[in-house]
């Protein structure tokens, strides 16, 4: 950070490109590019894959509601299909009768740290020849069948949010592509469509990755293998301290790995539950509590309650409890305790 104060290169200064060559080989990608949110790569990433009025994309309506509403602000229409009752993720069981003449992409989403089942949604999209926008957001350092999230798809796309397992101080993203057409137009989109100075020969929009954010990056990054490791571990305590507990924990598939950047449980008494985990100082979040189809902003899709039983189930059940790579493990048997106690808090 000192260093960047010093050169005075705040915007796509020297780490930024430094951070972006770092994470083509992290993730296993010819290219990435730093953006400025995770919202913006994915809108990136539609814009550049030309997505727009009349068109329609395929995601999932659990999810944060970035993955819906930049596919809405291309103008294009979001068609949800349901999730996995196990990994929470796209079922790509569903995907094929989603599929209309309109449809021009698939975006699936890595939700809470492990990538959805990209190998089955990629031969979906191949035989009906549609790109498959991969939303990272939560899932980057996760893998499947050994290949990092991120490059599982058409484009990656994540977040840099500071909750997340590589978290910068402020907004930051990046987008990821095996395509070098694809990357020198999302390169021109991320500031303001342009090829060079005073040639802009597309729309664009300001999508620049602070340089400041870089250099916090390039920090985290040099650690972050440890950061995974450290929370695949606080997992798999929590899973043996709430092996007992009257609920649901989370399921990894065998070709996965999480980068856990939640440990979210399921519990038809959710409610119940937050209140005694407060009354003992402990936080919890449910996090997407109302999934986006249900949201009164997506009201003119036309979906109504029912329409995905699965996502309605893990919205009105889900909770989070404290994840973080150092939870030490005193900490996570009080919170087992809590969890397992049949008590009710009374009404």
């Amino acid at each position: 950070m000192d260093r960047v104060l010093a050169h005075g290169q705040y915007i796509l200064g020297p780490e930024v490109q430094e951070l972006e060559e770092k994470l083509e080989q992290f993730v296993g990608v010819e290219h990435c590019l730093g953006v400025a949110s995770g919202t913006d790569a994915l809108q990136i990433a539609l814009i550049a894959l030309e997505i727009g009025s009349s068109d329609e994309v395929i995601t999932v309506p659990y999810t944060w509601i970035s993955t819906a509403e930049t596919i809405a602000l291309v103008g294009a229409k979001p068609v949800f299909v349901d999730i996995e009752p196990d990994t929470w993720n796209m079922d790509p069981a569903l995907i094929e009768a989603a599929i209309t003449d309109n449809t021009r992409a698939i975006m699936p989403v890595g939700i809470y740290g492990q990538p959805a089942n990209m190998s089955a949604i990629n031969a979906i999209a191949e035989r009906h020849g549609l790109p498959v926008i991969e939303d990272a957001a939560q899932s980057l350092g996760g893998t499947h069948q050994g290949q990092r999230s991120g490059g599982l798809g058409t484009i990656g796309c994540t977040s840099f949010f500071p909750s997340k397992p590589l978290g910068c101080y402020g907004d930051g993203g990046a987008v990821f592509t095996n395509d070098a057409e694809l990357a020198q137009r999302m390169r021109q989109i991320r500031n303001h469509g342009q090829a060079k100075k005073h040639d802009h020969p597309i729309l664009g929009l300001n999508g620049r990755l602070d340089t400041l954010q870089a250099a916090i990056l390039l920090a985290k990054l040099e650690v972050f293998d440890q950061e995974i490791a450290q929370r695949q571990a606080v997992a798999a305590r929590y899973t043996a301290a709430l092996s007992n507990a009257p609920l649901t924990t989370p399921t990894v598939a065998p070709e996965n790995t999480s980068v856990w950047a939640q440990y979210t449980v399921l519990s038809p008494e959710r409610d119940t539950l937050r209140e005694r985990l407060q009354a003992e100082g402990i936080p919890s979040v449910s996090y997407y509590a109302v999934p986006l189809h249900l949201q009164p902003v997506f009201a003119a899709l036309g979906y109504r309650a029912g329409d995905f039983p699965v996502a309605e189930q893990v919205a009105s059940e889900g909770l989070s409890l404290p994840m973080s790579r150092g939870l030490p493990e005193e900490v996570i048997n009080r919170i087992g305790k809590v969890c397992t106690s049949t008590e009710r808090s009374s009404p």
